[in-house]
């Protein structure tokens, strides 16, 4: 009676946590897209946003820190420097890819719409079986079944057949297309290294946040200076109005918290359930951005986003009867 109640509690909090991400991440890409493409904040400076959002962020992990000093039964937050050799040396390489991660959506999400940017970010489960295979294939001798390999193609497929759509309906960025592929291959690198660095911070979520954001605020400076938004913001009309800064400190604290979700649900599940989760996510997105913007899609569109979700919803069905199959065969194997 004990494990069920036992288990009953975890399935309950795994429930939470996934139905949190759902709603953070959705608002997130809206205030995002009102951010990054809306007449009204026009601002043609997707990474100073992002640059932004970060400082935000930080911002917060330091209120919290100072306020779990006053009150350390109710949070309890590590104070500890990102500037420590060690924990530079050992964090960095997932800050980079945290900094490639946030970018590389933010960028596709400005210059495409919500509801495709679903289409333009399914190909994180393909990338995800890939470099799963290359890390950690040759270490742990994991093969891919053909039956995942399978519903990775179906997932391309349905990529092209959005694209393709979206061509037809004269609508297609291939720019936005382009940073869409590169945020999925970022969003699936960030995954796996995150389940690796975890215990390098003690799963403290919020300590490995703030190194996170503290490094790509660094991270971001010369890429700002690179592609001259430095210029743009400079020379922004509305720069003084306290509405604008509003607007963007409304969407630091929403990347926070987008932030600090992802990790938790990567936590308590595992990247892959992450990814398939943020995948049905984004389905139910796309409808609601649909509804939202009042946008006519075609039939065949619609297609592509049943094909993607299909495939990936098979690909998580596989992979947990895979992994079931495994953990009988080396439970056996302990016994004997």
């Amino acid at each position: 009676m004990q494990l069920e109640k036992g288990l009953t509690s975890k399935y309950a909090y795994i429930t939470y946590v996934i139905a949190a991400y759902w709603i953070v991440s959705i608002l997130t890409v809206f205030v995002n897209k009102a951010l990054l493409s809306s007449d009204a904040v026009n601002l043609n400076a997707p990474l100073f946003v992002t640059w932004f959002q970060c400082i935000v962020s930080v911002a917060i992990c330091i209120t919290l820190r100072i306020i779990s000093q006053w009150f350390p039964d109710c949070i309890e937050i590590a104070n500890d420097s990102p500037f420590k050799k060690d924990t530079l040396r050992k964090v960095l390489p997932l800050s980079i890819l945290f900094t490639a991660m946030i970018a590389t959506n933010n960028l596709c999400l400005k210059y495409v719409g919500v509801a495709f940017y679903y289409v333009g970010r399914s190909l994180t489960t393909v990338f995800n079986v890939v470099f799963t295979y290359i890390l950690l294939a040759k270490v742990a001798g994991q093969t891919t079944s053909f039956k995942c390999i399978a519903c990775c193609a179906v997932i391309i497929v349905g990529f092209w057949l959005g694209v393709d759509q979206e061509h037809v309906a004269g609508s297609l960025s291939i720019l936005g297309t382009f940073f869409g592929v590169l945020g999925s291959l970022s969003l699936s690198l960030y995954s796996i290294r995150m389940k690796q660095t975890l215990p390098i911070v003690n799963q403290d979520i919020w300590l490995l946040s703030y190194y996170n954001n503290v490094y790509s605020i660094i991270i971001f400076i010369p890429l700002m200076i690179i592609s001259g938004e430095h210029t743009t913001v400079y020379n922004y009309e509305k720069l003084g109005h306290p509405l604008f800064w509003g607007a963007m400190t409304i969407g630091g604290v929403f990347g926070f918290a987008i932030g600090y979700f992802t990790a938790l649900q990567i936590k308590v599940t595992s990247p892959l359930t992450h990814n398939v989760s943020g995948t049905a996510k984004a389905c139910a997105q796309t409808v609601l951005a649909t509804y939202w913007f009042n946008e006519k899609k075609s039939f065949l569109w619609w297609i592509s986003n049943i094909v993607v979700l299909t495939a990936s919803a098979f690909y998580a069905r596989i992979r947990q009867l895979e992994l079931n199959k495994e953990y009988r065969i080396e439970t056996r194997q302990f016994k004997v």
